[in-house]
């Protein structure tokens, strides 16, 4: 529902928003200066209803053929004014936790706001209709534009840290080590032809500031805010919100705390030590595994380790849920460790955080250890007509053809390890991969089954990390 009143002074429309804010959480205000406004400043009041976490303004006006100017800002509620953009952004945000450029964030938002006109210029006989629109937000996000549209694959690194918490790297002159700003691991990623960037800070979001202020000039690379709450028995990646959450209330409690922020929650490093070396590095707490959607079955270079997150996150498979495996590179010193390794390979329909977290949460992820640029690996499978990829769930009554296609790129020479149930299969004569698909049929028994798809090595380490498709899936 949206508000729309026509006033012919800003003063007269306090009133009306008052009122039209209980009504709505879209405001459309309108107005119209003339001669009489030059060299003036005018409010124009509006109410921001509680639970509101971010107000986005979008301001425009008419009159630019007279030379007509209308420079923006923003009144608070404390009658004391919270930015100021003049004439150079169209639109903006303020949040609980971060702000467009040239304003602040506020931690509470609730109350009488306005903004704030100033008229450098504007002629006897002139006028200008000015409209500015308020979208208020609940839920606290970050702002979710796409950097590009279409369904494909993009890759990416799910974790990492700056001096917002523990990164570092050398300052410029190399004389010391210096808490990280995210410009250079935001560069470092840039440079590794990523995606998408996750920075996930330990228990924090100051982050988020910053990676909305460099977005506009990382225009091919997604900047994404997450947080890792990091805890003495165990750490996960929150993405997909920046509202508070305390990580001090023991897992079970958290976790249901992040899916009512409708988070996404990833379990990092699962298998690490816990104690003096790595202290609550360590998964070691009895979770409802029906509160995560993702593992972190590769942090950095422990594919092949014993420090390996994929045992644990094929036990949590027996167990009958569907959480998709990801990759982190866990990026500490980008001049050294740099990010995307492994990379995170998701399918999604655009390169926006919402569609990113969307394509993780329906499984249709692969994980690149080596984080190159161009390595493919997609699964289809078909049975009855109806058709799924990676993390999608497929009916197979018993004595039903499941056909599965394997699509792959940049790993000629290496070979398919299909695993169905934790259990390597050999449905294919040569597992070798070669220019075309490899194709594969399975006899449906009604049972449900996990089947996913690896590539290996002709040196025989793992290269390539397929999330299953599920056939007859309890959950």
């Amino acid at each position: 529902m949206r508000f729309e009143r026509l006033a012919g002074l800003a003063i007269l429309l306090c009133g009306l928003l008052e009122q039209a804010a209980a009504q709505s959480t879209d405001l459309v205000l309108h107005g119209r200066l003339t001669g009489t406004d030059h060299q003036t400043y005018r409010e124009v009041p509006f109410a921001v209803p509680p639970g509101v976490d971010r107000v986005t303004v979008t301001f425009d006006y008419t009159g630019r053929e007279q030379r007509s100017v209308i420079d923006l800002g923003l009144i608070g509620p404390d009658g004391m004014p919270r930015g100021w953009s003049g004439g150079n952004k169209r639109t903006f945000t303020v949040g609980t936790v971060d702000a467009t450029p040239s304003y602040l964030a506020v931690p509470a938002l609730a109350g009488q706001w306005a903004l704030l006109l100033g008229i450098p210029n504007m002629r006897a006989n002139a006028t200008a209709d000015y409209t500015a629109t308020v979208t208020f937000s609940r839920g606290q996000a970050s702002d979710d534009a796409a950097l590009a549209t279409g369904a494909r694959w993009y890759r990416g690194d799910l974790h990492s840290h700056t001096g917002h918490s523990d990164g570092s790297c050398r300052n410029r002159g190399g004389s010391a080590s210096v808490p990280c700003p995210p410009f250079v691991l935001a560069q470092a990623a840039a440079a590794r032809r990523l995606d998408f960037l996750a920075v996930t800070e330990h228990n924090t979001v100051s982050h988020a500031q910053a990676l909305g202020e460099l977005q506009p000039y990382f225009d091919t690379l997604l900047l994404m805010p997450g947080r890792e709450i990091t805890t003495f028995h165990g750490h996960a990646n929150l993405f997909g919100t920046l509202a508070p959450l305390d990580f001090r209330r023991g897992w079970d409690t958290v976790l249901k705390d992040a899916q009512a922020l409708r988070g996404l929650v990833s379990i990092n490093h699962p298998v690490r030590p816990s104690g003096e070396d790595c202290m609550g590095c360590g998964w070691d707490t009895r979770t409802d595994m029906a509160l995560v959607q993702a593992i972190e079955a590769v942090n950095g270079k422990d594919a092949g380790t014993r420090w390996s997150g994929i045992p644990f996150w094929e036990a949590q498979l027996d167990r009958g849920y569907r959480i998709t495996a990801i990759g982190g590179s866990d990026s500490h010193r980008p001049d050294e460790s740099p990010p995307g390794i492994p990379a995170t390979v998701v399918h999604a329909a655009a390169l926006s955080q919402s569609a990113i977290l969307d394509g993780i949460r329906k499984g249709h992820v692969f994980v690149d250890i080596e984080g190159s640029p161009d390595r493919l690996l997609d699964v289809r499978a078909e049975a009855n007509g109806n058709t799924a990829m990676m993390g999608d769930a497929l009916d197979a009554p018993a004595g039903t053809a499941v056909r599965f296609r394997v699509r792959t790129a940049g790993v000629a020479g290496a070979r398919l390890r299909i695993v169905d149930n934790g259990r390597e299969i050999t449905p294919l004569a040569d597992p070798t991969v070669r220019d075309v698909d490899s194709v594969f049929t399975l006899a449906g028994d009604g049972r449900p089954h996990w089947v996913r798809v690896d590539v290996i090595a002709a040196a025989g380490h793992l290269l390539l990390l397929g999330n299953p498709v599920y056939l007859n899936a309890r959950r």
